[in-house]
């Protein structure tokens, strides 16, 4: 149960933060700079856009979860009382919990490439 809940949660975990960190980094570095808006101003588009990227990135669950149904991770076969106990709720409350916690940490891949481009920016003004 707790490895059935947590594996569609990592890759929903590695996509969203993927996606929200090089959406919202290049939206900051272009209409920030091109506004000339504050730093404040800019999270607070950044925060803007990540609300829209999160109900983005929660479309995709549908597909992640496809993805590890045909990678062979099937479903764990209980029965209704098995379900409702609390150890069946709480292993799969863990696993979602763990799931997305792992896969948020492996989604900051990005920011192993923007550290360059914001100091070039910062030495231009």
């Amino acid at each position: 149960v707790f490895f059935h809940n947590a594996l569609p949660f990592v890759g929903f975990g590695f996509l969203d933060n993927a996606i929200m960190i090089a959406a919202g980094t290049q939206i900051e570095l272009s209409i920030g700079v091109v506004l000339g808006i504050s730093t404040m101003a800019g999270k607070y588009c950044q925060i803007q856009n990540c609300l829209f990227l999160f109900s983005c990135s929660s479309s995709l669950a549908g597909y992640v979860e496809a993805l590890a149904s045909r990678l062979g991770l099937s479903i764990p076969d209980l029965t209704p009382k098995q379900a409702d106990m609390w150890q069946t709720r709480l292993s799969a409350h863990l696993g979602k919990a763990i799931g997305v916690t792992i896969g948020c940490i492996l989604g900051m891949f990005p920011l192993l490439f923007f550290g360059d481009e914001e100091e070039k920016l910062e030495e231009k003004n």
